[in-house]
C-alpha cells in the first residue's frame, strides 16, 4: 500500500477518530478537554493528538500522547473501543486468577499480557489503571504471598504509577500507606515483632523502599498527622538507630503533595519546625544531612504549583531554614578547606543500624539530585525582589562562586565528579521547569513562575564554572559538563555560544593541547542543534564543519568518533543543499517525478562563499581580540537579510566539504587495521559502527546534485578498490546510499557489482576451494568484497530492484553453483537479503522534511527547524504482489537446491564421500543447512503463526476477534481421577489478541499455502539430518552446529525475525541516536528521520506483540526431542548450541517443558550409572540453569525424581561438577519449601477491577467472553480453587514421602552427600502445621552433635529454626492465618499506662530504674525519649505464661528426651574446640541459643539432663580458667543460662542466678586477660542489651558499684571493667540511673597514673553525659506546637544544663591551678599532662559524635586557651598531638545562627594578643574553616572582621605566621560572595599597595663596600627590620590575592596591576621579600602554561616587560 493511499479505505474509520479536528468538531472538542481535564487548563492545541476525539475524563492521561502511533502505519488498525474491550477481556481473567488463589501462572500471566498490551501504546482508561494500580499495590504487599511473585506484581505496581501524569494524587487515587508500613517495621523496628519470622526468608528490602518512591506520591497529605503520631514515639537519640529508622521512614512515606487549604496543621510550615529541630539533635552525620534534602526537595517540588501554600524569595522555607539547607549542602559537597578534616564524623553513621536498610539507591537517587530539586523548585522571580542577598538564587550564586575554583581540571580530586554532577542536575531541572511552565504543564502561579531575568541571572552563575568543567580530566565530570553546556545554550543562546565558539575555534584550528581539541569538538556536538536554529551563529556552522574535517583522521580514532558525531547531528539538524542557486521544478526523464535542477545562478550569488569567507574572518579577529568574556548579539546586530545573505553564501561550500570529507573517510577505511577478531570493542571498531550512523542522515541531507558527487565517489571507490578489513563499512555506506534514492543509486551500483562478481568466479577462479578456518583466501577477497557490497545494496530499499530480478535471480544461481568455501555464506547472506527487502513492511523515508516541502523548495528558514511529531506524511515499503512473487520464486529455489543436495548427502549413495579424512561431505552438509537457515528467516515474515503447518489448534476465533474459547471442557475428563500434578493451565493459557500488521499475503492463495508447505518440508529435512548425524558422525561439530542453529531459526522466526534480534536492534540503534536531541521537559523535539525510525520501530513492536508462544504440532515435538536429546552430548560445543536453540524454542512453544523434561532426567540417571561426565553436566545445566528449573520445580511429577538424582550428582567429584551443584543447590532448595497456602486479600479491592462495561453494546461485537457479569465469573471460582486446593494437599502429601525417605539416606552416607540431602530434608520436613517430624527432630538433635562440624553447623541451624517455630506457633495462637498476618498473642505482654499529663511523670519513671523491684519490664529504649503516647508495651514480671498445644508439645519432648548429660558433655566438649579460622573467634551466639533452649527444656521437666548435670559439665568445661576457649564457652553457656532464666519460675531463677552470678563476678574482678575480654564484653552485651536494667539487676548493681582503685598497679584490670561499664552504660542508655557516684569518682581522679584507664575513663564520661539528655515531650501534637513556636528552626537541643556546666567549668578551673603548678619542661608526667590527656578523651568522643553541640558555648574562652596551652607541651608529643586533633575538630561543629559570634571574637582576640606564635599560627587553622562552614550564617560584620583580623596578622614578627596568614586570606577571599569579594579586594589592594609605596627600600650609598666591612653585611637595626616585615607583609598580601585566582583565565581586570607592582617595585628587594615576590610570579605563569595564549592580552606590554624582567632572567646573570 503506497503512501498516498493511506487516507484510503482507513479513512472514515480510523480517520474519524485520529483526526476529529477536520470534521468540525474542535471547538467543541476543545471546550471538553479544557473543561474536564485537570492538566488540561491551557489552550491545547488539538491538532493531530492521537486522543482527539475521545472524551478526556475517560483517557488515563492527563496529557494527550504527542506521537499518534497508529496512524502512521500503512495498514488498517484496531479502534479504541476493541483494545479496550480486550483490556477488560484481560482483566475479568485477572480477576478470576486471583480470586482462585491461582497465583502462577495464572495471575502471573495476565499481568504480563497487560503489561504486553499496554507496551503497545495503548491507553487504559482512568478507572482501569487506578483499580489495577489498588490491586497490585494490595498483591506486591499481601501476606503469605510467595515472595518471588510478589515481587513481580511490585514490579507491575511500579509500571503502572511510573509516570505522573496518568493518575492525579489525591484527585484519581489515594494509597494507604499502613499496609506497606507495617513490612517495613519487620525490617527496621524488629524488637516490635516478638519474634523473627523464620519460616521463609523476608521481602527484598529494596523493593519494599522502591515501592515507597512510587507509593509516597500518591499518600494523602491528610494522613501526616497520623503517620507523625505513628512515627515519632520511635525516635530516640539513646539508642540512635530508631532516630536513623524514624528519619528514613519519613523520607520514604511522609506525603509532601500539596496539602488542602483548609487546614493550617497540614502546611509544611507547621511541621517543618520540628524536622529541623530533629535534624539538630542528630549532628555530623551525612546520611541524615542527604535525608532531609532528600525530604525538603521533594517538598519544594510539590508545593510549588500550589496557590495556599506561602511562596518567598525562598520558596517555601523561611530565610533561616533556606541559610541552614545551604549550609549542609556545602557541608555535603565535602570540599577540603584549608587543613580541615571532613565535617563529618563516621561514628555518628555506625549507629544507623537497620535504617540502612531505608537508604534509596545513592546510584538512582545522588544527593547532587536532591541538592539541585530543593533549589530549581523554590526559584521564583521574587529572588529578584530582595534586598539583603539572602534568596534562593543568591545563595546559589554564592555557592557556585565560593567553589569555583574546584571545578577547574587542574584541581581535580574526590569533589569533581560530585561537583559535575551538581550543575548537571542544576541546569537539566531548570531546563525542565522552564520546558513545562511554557508549554504549561506545570500549573502554577504567574508570580512563582520563572521568568528571562531568573533565567539569565541562573545562566550568568553556572557560566563560567561549566566552561571549566568540560576540559575536565575525568570522563564522566567532562560529560556531565558537557550536557551542561547543552542546556545552558539552550535557555540562553547569547550568553553561552560567543564564549563557546571563542574558545572552540582555537582548539579546533589546532592550537592548544589535543585533549582539549576533542572536548571542543564533542561540545560542537552538543551545541549544534542550537548553533543551527540561532540566528547569525549558524552562519559559523558551515566553517565549523570543514574545521572538523581534519578530525576524520586514521591515526586517532577518538578525535574520529566524536568528529563523525558531530558531523552526524548537524546533518539532523540542516539540509546540506546549496541555497546560492534558486532551484525550479522540471520533470526529469529518470524515473518521472519531479527534480530540483538548477537554473542559471543569478549574478548576485555568483561571488559563491567569498562573503560568508569574509565575515568569518571577521568575527575570528573579534574573538582573538575580545577574549573569553566576549559578548556578542547577533540578534541586534546584523539586520534579517544580511544575516540571510551570509548563510546562503555559507552554503555554497557544501560540494567541496562533501568530497574533501568522503576523501578522508575512504583513507580512513584504507588505513584500518585488520580487524582481529569479531566484537572486540575495539576503537576501530567502534568507528566501522559509527560510520553508518554518521553516513545515513548525511546523504539523506544531501540536495540531489550533491547527492550525485556523493554517489559517484561511492561508485567508482567501490569498483576500484578491494578494502577488506573495510568490507562491512563500506557495505553500509552504499547501502545508505542505496536508500536514500534506491532507483538513481541501484542503477548507478547493480550492473558494475554483478559483473564484477562473474569476472571473479570466471577469470580468477574465486571460490572454488574450501576454505579452512575463518580466514578469507587473498584470491576470494575482491569476491567477498563484491558480494558483500551486493547484498547490502539490496535489503531495505524497496521495490525498485525488481528492475533486476532476472540478473539477481540468475546471479544467485550461478554463484551457488561455483562457489565453494566462506565466500559462500556471504551468498546466502545476499539471498536472506533479498528475501528480507522483498517481504517485510519498513519505512522508506530518510529526508529531513515532507515530500511537500522539498518540492517548494528549502530556503534559510528550513535549518535547524522542529518538526511536528503529530504531522508526518511517510512513506512505507509495502510489499507488492510482484515483489511477493519474486520472492517465493527465489526461496523455493534456493531451498530447493539445499533440500535437494542435504537428501542426497544423507542417502547412502551421498555424491561425497564421507570418509573422516576431507572435511567436504560436512562442509557441504553445515553450507547446505545455513543455506536452508537464511532462506526461512528471510521469508519469516510470510508464515503465519496460526496456520495449520505451523500450529495444531489455536484459540483465536476469526469472527470475534479476540474471543476465547474456554478449552477448559476436554482436559477435565482425564483429570478426575487423578490429581494432576503438573503446572496447572500450562498449556491453556493463551493469548488470545492479535492485532493487526499488515499481512501481506491472501490467506489461502496458492503463494500462501507454497510458504507454509515449503516450512514445513524444512522442518521434516531438519530432522532426517539430524538422525542422520547422531547415527554416522556424531562427533563433527561444524554441521551440528549449523543444523541447531538452522532448528533456532525454524522454531522462532515466524512473523519477524527474531533469531536476528531485530527488535532489540532497532531500538538500541534509536535510542543512542535520539539521545542527543533529548531535553528535559520536551517531547519528541527530534529530527524527522527519527520520528519515522520510531513509527518503524512501532510497526515491528506490534509484530513481536504478536508472536507469543503457539501450541506444538507433531513436527514441532520431534524437533524439540532432537534438542533435548543434543543437550547431553559429550561434545562441548554441540552440548551449548543444543542447549541456547532448545532455550529458544522452548519459550516459543507452549507445553515444551513438560515434553523435553523426563527425556532429560532419562539422559542425566544413564549418565550417573555410567559415570559419564559430561553428559552429566549437560543434564544439569539443561534442567537446572535455563527456563525448565521452575517448571521442574512445581510439577511434583519431576521434582522428587530431580532431587534424589540432584543428590547423586552432588556425589561426583569433578570440580567442574562441583561449580554446576553449588550454583544450582538454591534452585534445588526452592523446589523443597512449602508452597502458599492461603493468601490473605482485600475482596473489594478485588473487586474494584471489574470492567463495569455495559454489555448490551458490547453484547453484538463480543460474542465471547470468559464471563459476561461478576456473578458468573464468581461461579468459576469455587471448582479452580478446590482443584488448585487438592493439588497442593496431593504435592504436600508427595514432599513429606519424600522427606522420609531421604532421612533414612542421610543417617548411612558420607558426610558430604549427607550435608547436601539434609539440606533438602529440612526443606521438605519444616511446616507450619507439624512444625517437623518425629525422624526429623531426632535427625537434627543428634545432629548437633555429629562429629563432623559442616553438619554440626547445619543441623543447630535447623534446630534453631524448628525451636522458634514452635515458639511462634504458640505466640500466633496456633493459627496460620495470625502467623501470616504477624498478629501474635504474647500472653507475657503487658500495656502499662503512662501518665503523661503529669509533670513530674519522666522524673518518676526514670527513678523507677533505679531500684531492683518493678510491676512491669520495659525494655524498649524509646518510649517516651522523644514524646510520651497513652501506653507503653511492657513485659509481664515472673515466669512465662506462654502455652504450647501438642504438635508444639510433641516437638518440644522429642528434643528434650534426647537431651541427656551425655548429650550435654558431648556438645560442651566441641562448644570448647578450638575455631578453625580467627575470623570465627568470638562468642557465638549460634552456641549459646542452643543451650538456652537446653535450657528452657530443662526448666520445663522434659530434658533427662538436671540442673545439677548443667552445673557440673559447665563447671568441668571451665577447668582451670587458664586457656581463652575455656572462657568463651563460660561465656557462652553462662550468657545462655541467664537470658533463658528471665522465663523462669522465681525458684528456678533464684538457682541460676546463684550458680552463674558468683563464677560471673570472680572472673570480671580477677580472670579478665586481654584474649578473653572480648568474650565477657558480649556477654554482658547478650544480658543486658535492649532490655530492662531491672532483668539482670545482681549484675548491672555490682558493675556500677565500681569505684577506682588508685594504689592498685593491675591496669588492665581496672579499664576492663570501666569498659564493662561503659557498655552497660550504652546499652541502657537513659534509662541508666546510677551514674552520679560513678561521675564524681572519676572526676575525682582525671589525673589517673595509666593511660589504659584514662582513656576508657573519658570515653565513659562522655557516655554517661550523653545519655543523659532526653526530650519527653507530653505528646505529639505538644511537641510539634512547642517547635513552632521557637520560631523556623525550632528549639535547640543539647542545651548544656547548669549541673553540667559546673562540672565543665570545674574541670577546667582544676586544670588551670595543675598548669600553673607544673615546673615548664618537665620531662615526667605531672597531673596536668595526665588530667589533660582524660579530659582531650572526653571532649574528643563527645565532640564526634550527635551530641557535640553541646559544647559549643564553652568553645571561645575556656576551651581555646587551655587547647593552645596544651598543643605548647613539647615534652608530651601525645598530649600535643591530641589537643591539636580536638581543636581542629571545633569549627567543624555547627553552630546555630548566632552561636558564631562568641567564637569568632575569641578567635581575633587570640589571633591578635597572643603572646605566642605557636597560638596565633594555629588559630588561623579553624579561622578558615570557621568562615567557610558559616559562608551562609554568618552575619556580613563577622567576615569583615575575620577577614580584617588576618590581614593585620601579616605584619606578625613571625614568619611562620605571615605565610600562614597569607594562606588562609587567600582561601578566605576565594570563597567569599562576589559582591563582598569585590569591595573587599579593592580595600586590599588599595591597603598593601599603599604599604609598599610608603615604605621604600632605602638606596644603599655607593662605595659603602669598599670600606667598613668588606663582607658587604652591616648590621641590621631595628628600624629597618620593621621596614622589612611591612614590606614583606605587603609582599604577601598582594600575593595572597593573585593566588586566590590560580585558574581564573583570562584574569581579573585588577591583577595585571598588582603583579606589575610587584614585578616593579619589590622584585629587586634582598632577602625573604624579593625571594617571596618571585615566588608569587613564578607560581602565576605556572598555574597558566595552559591559557597563557589568552591571559597574555590582559597585560599592557609595559606590563609584561616587568613581568618578564623578574620571570625570564638569564640563568647565570
Amino acid at each position: 500500500m503506497a503512501a498516498d493511499h493511506i487516507h484510503g479505505p482507513q479513512h472514515d474509520r480510523v480517520s474519524g477518530l485520529l483526526n476529529g479536528h477536520l470534521h468540525g468538531n474542535h471547538e467543541a472538542n476543545g471546550a471538553l478537554s479544557r473543561a474536564t481535564s485537570p492538566g488540561g487548563g491551557q489552550d491545547r492545541k488539538d491538532d493531530g493528538d492521537a486522543d482527539a476525539g475521545f472524551d478526556i475524563t475517560k483517557l488515563g492521561r492527563t496529557r494527550p500522547r504527542v506521537f499518534p502511533y497508529t496512524k502512521y502505519l500503512p495498514y488498517d488498525t484496531e479502534s479504541r473501543e476493541q483494545t479496550e474491550a480486550d483490556m477488560d477481556e484481560m482483566i475479568k481473567h485477572l480477576y478470576i486468577a486471583v480470586a482462585s488463589g491461582d497465583f502462577v501462572p495464572g495471575a502471573v500471566h495476565w499481568t504480563k499480557e497487560i503489561r504486553g498490551w499496554m507496551s503497545l501504546k495503548f491507553d487504559l482508561t482512568r478507572k482501569q489503571r487506578s483499580s489495577l494500580v489498588k490491586l497490585y499495590y494490595e498483591l506486591s504487599l499481601a501476606p503469605g504471598l510467595e515472595y518471588s511473585i510478589s515481587e513481580r506484581f511490585a514490579s507491575m505496581f511500579m509500571v503502572l504509577t511510573k509516570r505522573k501524569h496518568y493518575l492525579r494524587p489525591g484527585k484519581d487515587l489515594v494509597l494507604d500507606w499502613r499496609p506497606l508500613y507495617k513490612e517495613l517495621k519487620v525490617f527496621v523496628l524488629p524488637s516490635e515483632s516478638s519474634t523473627q519470622n523464620t519460616y521463609s526468608s523476608k521481602r527484598n528490602h529494596r523493593t519494599l523502599t522502591k515501592l515507597c518512591t512510587f507509593a509516597q506520591l500518591f499518600f494523602d497529605p491528610k494522613e501526616i498527622p497520623a503517620m507523625l503520631e505513628e512515627f515519632l514515639p520511635f525516635y530516640s537519640m539513646s539508642f540512635s538507630e530508631h532516630a536513623f529508622v524514624v528519619l528514613g521512614l519519613l523520607n520514604l512515606m511522609l506525603p509532601t503533595a500539596a496539602p488542602p487549604a483548609d487546614d493550617p496543621k497540614l502546611q509544611p510550615q507547621y511541621y517543618l519546625p520540628t524536622f529541623f529541630h530533629l535534624w539538630s539533635t542528630v549532628n555530623r552525620s551525612m546520611m541524615v544531612d542527604m535525608r532531609m534534602l532528600d525530604i525538603f526537595s521533594r517538598q519544594a517540588r510539590d508545593c510549588l504549583g500550589s496557590e495556599h501554600v506561602p511562596f518567598g524569595a525562598c520558596g517555601l522555607f523561611t530565610e533561616e531554614q533556606s541559610s541552614l539547607v545551604y549550609t549542609a549542602v556545602l557541608r555535603l559537597l565535602e570540599i577540603p578547606v584549608g587543613q580541615a578534616t571532613t565535617p563529618y564524623s563516621g561514628t555518628v553513621d555506625v549507629g544507623a543500624g537497620t535504617a540502612l536498610l531505608l537508604e534509596r539507591d545513592p546510584r538512582k537517587h545522588p544527593i547532587s539530585h536532591s541538592i539541585a530539586r530543593w533549589i530549581i523548585m523554590s526559584l521564583s522571580p521574587k529572588c529578584l525582589e530582595v534586598t539583603d542577598r539572602k534568596s534562593m538564587l543568591h545563595q546559589l550564586e554564592a555557592l557556585i562562586q565560593g567553589i569555583e575554583t574546584f571545578f577547574h581540571p587542574s584541581n581535580s580530586g574526590t569533589w569533581t565528579k560530585p561537583l559535575a554532577q551538581l550543575i548537571y542536575y542544576l541546569s537539566d531541572f531548570f531546563v525542565m521547569r522552564w520546558n513545562r511552565e511554557q508549554s504549561g504543564e506545570y500549573e502554577i502561579p504567574e508570580d512563582r513562575k520563572l521568568n528571562d531575568e531568573v533565567k539569565r541571572r541562573f545562566v550568568l552563575c553556572l557560566r563560567d564554572v561549566v566552561f571549566m568543567g568540560i576540559y575536565a580530566k575525568s570522563g564522566t565530570a567532562m560529560n556531565y559538563s558537557l550536557s551542561t553546556l547543552q542546556s545552558l545554550a539552550y535557555l540562553e543562546p547569547n550568553l553561552i555560544l560567543p564564549g563557546a565558539l571563542q574558545r572552540i575555534y582555537p582548539a579546533m584550528q589546532g592550537l592548544v593541547e589535543v585533549h582539549r581539541t576533542i572536548s571542543s569538538i564533542r561540545a560542537l556536538q552538543m551545541l549544534s542543534k542550537i548553533i543551527a536554529k540561532t540566528k547569525g551563529f549558524r552562519c559559523h556552522l558551515t566553517t565549523l564543519l570543514g574545521l572538523a574535517l581534519p578530525g576524520v583522521d586514521a591515526n586517532d580514532l577518538d578525535k574520529t568518533l566524536h568528529s563523525l558525531a558531530f558531523i552526524q547531528s548537524v546533518c539532523y539538524n540542516i539540509p546540506l543543499h546549496d541555497l546560492t542557486k534558486t532551484p525550479k521544478m522540471e520533470r526529469s526523464e529518470l524515473n518521472g517525478d519531479y527534480e530540483m535542477v538548477e537554473a542559471d545562478t543569478t549574478a548576485v550569488d555568483s561571488a559563491g562563499t567569498a562573503l560568508a569567507v569574509d565575515w568569518i574572518s571577521g568575527q575570528l579577529a573579534r574573538f582573538e581580540q575580545e577574549g573569553p568574556g566576549i559578548e556578542i548579539d547577533y540578534m541586534a546586530e546584523m539586520s534579517e537579510e544580511d544575516e540571510e545573505a551570509i548563510l546562503k553564501s555559507s552554503t555554497a561550500g557544501f560540494a567541496e566539504f562533501i568530497i574533501t570529507f568522503m576523501g578522508r573517510v575512504f583513507t580512513l577505511l584504507q588505513n584500518l587495521p585488520d580487524a582481529a577478531r569479531v566484537k572486540s570493542g575495539s576503537p576501530e571498531e567502534n568507528v566501522v559502527n559509527t560510520l553508518p550512523a554518521a553516513f545515513s542522515p548525511l546523504l539523506a541531507s544531501l540536495s540531489p546534485e550533491l547527492y550525485d558527487i556523493a554517489l559517484e565517489q561511492v561508485a567508482k571507490f567501490a569498483s576500484n578498490h578491494v578494502v577488506h578489513q573495510a568490507r562491512d563499512a563500506m557495505a553500509f555506506i552504499c547501502n545508505a546510499l542505496v536508500k536514500v534514492n534506491p532507483k538513481k543509486a541501484l542503477r548507478r551500483l547493480l550492473p558494475e557489482l554483478m559483473s564484477s562478481i562473474r569476472t571473479e568466479i570466471t577469470e580468477n577462479a574465486a571460490g572454488s576451494t574450501r576454505t579452512t578456518g575463518s580466514e578469507i583466501l587473498p584470491r576470494d577477497r575482491a569476491l567477498v568484497w563484491h558480494v558483500s557490497l551486493l547484498s547490502m545494496c539490496v535489503v531495505h530499499v524497496g521495490k525498485d530492484v525488481l528492475e533486476y530480478r532476472d540478473e539477481l535471480f540468475e546471479l544467485a544461481n550461478f554463484m551457488q553453483d561455483h562457489c565453494k568455501g566462506i565466500p559462500l555464506v556471504h551468498v546466502s547472506n545476499f539471498v536472506h537479503h533479498l528475501l528480507l527487502n522483498l517481504t517485510v513492511t519498513y519505512t522508506q523515508d530518510y529526508s529531513l522534511y515532507d515530500q511537500a516541502e522539498l518540492e517548494r523548495g528549502l530556503t534559510s528558514q528550513s535549518w535547524g527547524r522542529t518538526v511536528d511529531p503529530s504531522n508526518l506524511d511517510i512513506r512505507w515499503h509495502n510489499p507488492c504482489q510482484d515483489e511477493l512473487e519474486f520472492a517465493v520464486k527465489v526461496a523455493e529455489a534456493q531451498s530447493g537446491r539445499a533440500l535437494k543436495a542435504l537428501k542426497e548427502l544423507i542417502s547412502n549413495q551421498a555424491p561425497i564421500k564421507r570418509d573422516g579424512v576431507g572435511k567436504d561431505w560436512s562442509d557441504e552438509v553445515s553450507r547446505n543447512l545455513v543455506l536452508l537457515r537464511l532462506v526461512i528467516s528471510g521469508i519469516c515474515r510470510l508464515f503465519r503463526s496460526d496456520d495449520g503447518t505451523i500450529t495444531p489448534y489455536t484459540f483465536i476465533d476469526t469472527e470475534a476477534n479476540g474471543g476465547i474459547i474456554e478449552s477448559e471442557k476436554h482436559e477435565d475428563d482425564a483429570f478426575d481421577n487423578a490429581v494432576d500434578l503438573g503446572e496447572p493451565d500450562d498449556d491453556k493459557i493463551k493469548r488470545s489478541f492479535q492485532y493487526s500488521t499488515g499481512y501481506p499475503l491472501e490467506i489461502g492463495s496458492p503463494t500462501y499455502e507454497t510458504v507454509h508447505e515449503l516450512r514445513k518440508t524444512v522442518g521434516e529435512t531438519l530432522h532426517k539430518v539430524h538422525a542422520f548425524l547422531v547415527k554416522n558422525q556424531e562427533d563433527d561439530v561444524p554441521c551440528f552446529n549449523a543444523l541447531y542453529t538452522a532448528y533456532r531459526s525454524w522454531f522462532v522466526d515466524i512473523g519477524i525475525e527474531r533469531s536476528a534480534h531485530v527488535l532489540d536492534r532497532l531500538m538500541r540503534l534509536l535510542s543512542a541516536d535520539c539521545h542527543p536531541f533529548k531535553f528535559s521537559g520536551t517531547r519528541k523535539q527530534y529530527p524527522r528521520p527519527l520520528l519515522v525510525r520510531r513509527a518503524n520501530l512501532y510497526h515491528f513492536q506490534r509484530l513481536r506483540f504478536n508472536e507469543h508462544p503457539r501450541a506444538a504440532s507433531e513436527l514441532d515435538k520431534t524437533l524439540l526431542l532432537d534438542l533435548a536429546h543434543s543437550s547431553t552430548s559429550v561434545y562441548t560445543d554441540i552440548r551449548r548450541t543444543a542447549q541456547s536453540a532448545g532455550e529458544q524454542a522452548v519459550k516459543s512453544i507452549i507445553g515444551a517443558k513438560p515434553l523435553i523434561i523426563p527425556p532429560l532426567l532419562d539422559a542425566l540417571e544413564g549418565a550417573l550409572r555410567k559415570n559419564d561426565h559430561p553428559r552429566i553436566k549437560g543434564a544439569v545445566y539443561s534442567l537446572l540453569f535455563g527456563s525448565l528449573a521452575k517448571p521442574i520445580s512445581r510439577n511434583w511429577k519431576f521434582a522428587p525424581r530431580m532431587i534424589k538424582l540432584f543428590i547423586q550428582v552432588s556425589e561426583a567429584d569433578r570440580p567442574s561438577i562441583q561449580k554446576l551443584v553449588v550454583n544450582s543447590s538454591f534452585t534445588i532448595q526452592d523446589m523443597t519449601k512449602a508452597m502458599d497456602r492461603m493468601v490473605i486479600l482485600d475482596e473489594d479491592t478485588l473487586r474494584a477491577i471489574w470492567p463495569d462495561r455495559s454489555e448490551s453494546t458490547d453484547g453484538q461485537r463480543r460474542t465471547r467472553t470468559i464471563a459476561h457479569t461478576l456473578e458468573e465469573a464468581q461461579s468459576f471460582v469455587p471448582p479452580k480453587k478446590a482443584k488448585i486446593q487438592s493439588r497442593r494437599a496431593v504435592i504436600e502429601k508427595r514432599k513429606t514421602e519424600l522427606a522420609q525417605e531421604l532421612i533414612e539416606q542421610v543417617r548411612h552416607s558420607h558426610w558430604k552427600k549427607a550435608s547436601r540431602t539434609a539440606v533438602m530434608v529440612i526443606g521438605l520436613d519444616y511446616r507450619f502445621e507439624t512444625v517437623s517430624s518425629l525422624g526429623m527432630t531426632e535427625l537434627v538433635v543428634k545432629g548437633v552433635i555429629d562429629p563432623h562440624p559442616a553438619l554440626r553447623t547445619l543441623y543447630a541451624q535447623s534446630l534453631n529454626a524448628i525451636y522458634s517455630l514452635a515458639q511462634t506457633r504458640a505466640l500466633v495462637g496456633h493459627k496460620y492465618e495470625n502467623y501470616l498476618l504477624d498478629a501474635q498473642l504474647d500472653p507475657d505482654e503487658v500495656s502499662v499506662p503512662t501518665h503523661r499529663e503529669d509533670p513530674d511523670w519522666t522524673q518518676r519513671f526514670l527513678e523507677g530504674f533505679a531500684k531492683p523491684e518493678a510491676e512491669a519490664y520495659i525494655d524498649a529504649d524509646y518510649p517516651g525519649w522523644l514524646v510520651w503516647q497513652k501506653t507503653m508495651r511492657g513485659a509481664h514480671v515472673g515466669p512465662s505464661r506462654l502455652e504450647y498445644d501438642e504438635v508444639e508439645q510433641a516437638v518440644r519432648k522429642t528434643i528434650g528426651s534426647h537431651i541427656d548429660r551425655h548429650w550435654l558433655s558431648t556438645y560442651f566438649g566441641y562448644m570448647k574446640q578450638e575455631p578453625r579460622d580467627q575470623s570465627a573467634d568470638r562468642f557465638r551466639m549460634s552456641s549459646s541459643m542452643i543451650v538456652a533452649y537446653a535450657m528452657d527444656l530443662m526448666a520445663s521437666g522434659l530434658t533427662k539432663a538436671t540442673w545439677d548435670d548443667f552445673k557440673d559439665l559447665t563447671q568441668a568445661v571451665y577447668g582451670d580458667g587458664t586457656d581463652k576457649h575455656q572462657h568463651r564457652v563460660m561465656a557462652e553457656i553462662v550468657g545462655a543460662m541467664v537470658s533463658s532464666a528471665e522465663d523462669f519460675d522465681p525458684a528456678m531463677r533464684e538457682k541460676v542466678w546463684d550458680f552463674t552470678f558468683p563464677v560471673v563476678r570472680r572472673i570480671i574482678s580477677d580472670g579478665l586477660t586481654p584474649e578473653n575480654s572480648g568474650y565477657w564484653s558480649t556477654f554482658v552485651t547478650l544480658v543486658v542489651g535492649g532490655k530492662d536494667p531491672r532483668r539482670a539487676w545482681p549484675l548491672i548493681d555490682w558493675l556500677a558499684g565500681f569505684r577506682l582503685d588508685v594504689s592498685s598497679h593491675a591496669a588492665f584490670k581496672e579499664s576492663s571493667k570501666i569498659t564493662l561499664l561503659n557498655l552497660i552504660v550504652t546499652a541502657l542508655g537513659w534509662h541508666f540511673q546510677l551514674e552520679r557516684p560513678i561521675v564524681n569518682d572519676f572526676l575525682e581522679h582525671l589525673d589517673h597514673p595509666y593511660k589504659q584507664v584514662r582513656e576508657i575513663m573519658g570515653t565513659t564520661l562522655s557516655t554517661i553525659f550523653r545519655t543523659r539528655y532526653h526530650e519527653s515531650y507530653k505528646d505529639v501534637p505538644t511537641l510539634l506546637e512547642e517547635q513552632k513556636a521557637a520560631g523556623a528552626l525550632g528549639t535547640r537541643p543539647y542545651k548544656p544544663t547548669e549541673e553540667y556546666s559546673g562540672i565543665v567549668n570545674n574541670v577546667l578551673d582544676r586544670l588551670e591551678k595543675w598548669r600553673l603548678e607544673r615546673p615548664v619542661g618537665t620531662q615526667t608526667p605531672t597531673p596536668y599532662t595526665q588530667a589533660c590527656k582524660t579530659v582531650l578523651l572526653w571532649l574528643d568522643t563527645t565532640l564526634s559524635s550527635y551530641d557535640c553541640t553541646v559544647l559549643v558555648p564553652f568553645f571561645p574562652n575556656t576551651f581555646m586557651t587551655q587547647l593552645l596551652y596544651m598543643m605548647d607541651i613539647k615534652e608530651d608529643p601525645e598530649l600535643q598531638s591530641l589537643a591539636y586533633h580536638v581543636f581542629r575538630h571545633l569549627p567543624n561543629v555547627p553552630h546555630r545562627p548566632g552561636e558564631d559570634e562568641p567564637f569568632v571574637r575569641s578567635l581575633i582576640k587570640i589571633g591578635r594578643e597572643s603572646t605566642s606564635w605557636h597560638q596565633r599560627l594555629r588559630v588561623l587553622i579553624n579561622i578558615q574553616v570557621i568562615y567557610f562552614r558559616q559562608l551562609f550564617l554568618m552575619p556580613q560584620e563577622h567576615a569583615s572582621d575575620l577577614m580584617r583580623c588576618v590581614r593585620d596578622m601579616l605584619h606578625d614578627p613571625q614568619l611562620e605566621v605571615r605565610l600562614g596568614a597569607a594562606a588562609t586570606l587567600s582561601g578566605m577571599v576565594r570563597c567569599s560572595p562576589l559582591d563582598f569579594r569585590k569591595q573587599f579586594i579593592a580595600d586590599l589592594k588599595k591597603h598593601f599597595t599603599n604599604l609598599l609605596i610608603k615604605n621604600p627600600m632605602p638606596k644603599r650609598a655607593k662605595g659603602l663596600n669598599l670600606e667598613g666591612n668588606s663582607s658587604g653585611t652591616s648590621t641590621p637595626t631595628s628600624e629597618s627590620n620593621k621596614l622589612v616585615l611591612t614590606r614583606h607583609a605587603a609582599v604577601l598580601g598582594l600575593g595572597a590575592l593573585v593566588q586566590a585566582f590560580p585558574y581564573t583565565s583570562p584574569p581579573p581586570e585588577w591583577l595585571p596591576e598588582v603583579l606589575a607592582t610587584l614585578a616593579g617595585r619589590a622584585a629587586s628587594d634582598p632577602g625573604t621579600v624579593g625571594k617571596s615576590v618571585k615566588t608569587i610570579l613564578s607560581e602565576f605563569k605556572k598555574t597558566r602554561q595552559d591559557t597563557w595564549q589568552i591571559d597574555m592580552k590582559a597585560f599592557t606590554p609595559e606590563q609584561l616587560e616587568d613581568l618578564e624582567g623578574v620571570l625570564w632572567k638569564s640563568y647565570f646573570a
